[in-house]
């Protein structure tokens, strides 16, 4: 008899803990991950090119659209070998960790091509959801991510939102889950290019360009 695929338990402190030993099994077969985010559910897993291949095939993307990186600490910032200009580093000073995706240039020797933006660099954000720092603090890189949605459905709040998008591929241990619950409602983190001179706001979201402008007032875009 097939047992029905379900999520592991990522509620409370003790949750997250217990997760820690499967979530190490499915990175190290280089499988992805579904988890709750301060936003939304994601998808992702490793940052080698044999654990993005498997995400962009599970997604289905185009290689136009690249993954960002979840970060729990500044220092992944540096060992990633991305960099921060000023006016980037006072968004983060202030908005991080939170649904603030900055996109950075850097990165070459460490980071799969995959990962890399149509403007040259690489989306990170730190997440504020604190079971998501421990797993990515405990795993000791950055986390790919993207939202765990099929194309044209909306993104998933709750765990139930994934597990009915991608039964099959949870069967089949393509596919972790990471129980959550469900999501407070939310926009997605908002999206600064920090590649050229004039940060620019390329996708709007959780935390308004207003809001960014009174701490990086040379701000462009999202009026």
């Amino acid at each position: 008899m097939n047992r029905e695929p379900t999520g592991v338990p990522f509620w409370s402190p003790p949750d997250v803990e217990g997760a820690i030993g499967a979530v190490l099994a499915q990175i190290e077969r280089r499988g992805v991950l579904a988890y709750p985010t301060e936003t939304v559910y994601g998808f992702g897993g490793g940052i080698d090119h044999e654990s993005v291949e498997k995400l962009v095939a599970l997604k289905r993307r185009p290689p136009a659209k690249p993954f960002l990186l979840l970060i729990s600490d500044s220092a992944m910032i540096e060992r990633m070998g991305l960099h921060l200009s000023r006016s980037a580093a006072v968004l983060a000073a202030k908005h991080w960790p939170g649904p603030l995706t900055l996109v950075l240039k850097g990165g070459e020797r460490r980071i799969s091509p995959r990962l890399r933006g149509p403007e040259g660099g690489i989306a990170v954000r730190w997440t504020s959801h604190s079971g998501l720092q421990r797993l990515i603090t405990a795993l000791g890189d950055p986390l790919t991510s993207t939202s765990a949605n099929r194309p044209g459905v909306p993104p998933a709040m709750k765990a139930a939102d994934v597990l009915g998008q991608w039964h099959t591929e949870i069967a089949r241990g393509q596919l972790l889950l990471l129980d959550g619950g469900e999501l407070n409602p939310s926009a997605p983190s908002t999206v600064v290019d920090c590649t050229t001179r004039h940060l620019r706001v390329i996708r709007p979201g959780a935390i308004p360009a207003a809001v960014l402008r009174e701490s990086c007032p040379e701000l462009v875009g999202d009026q």
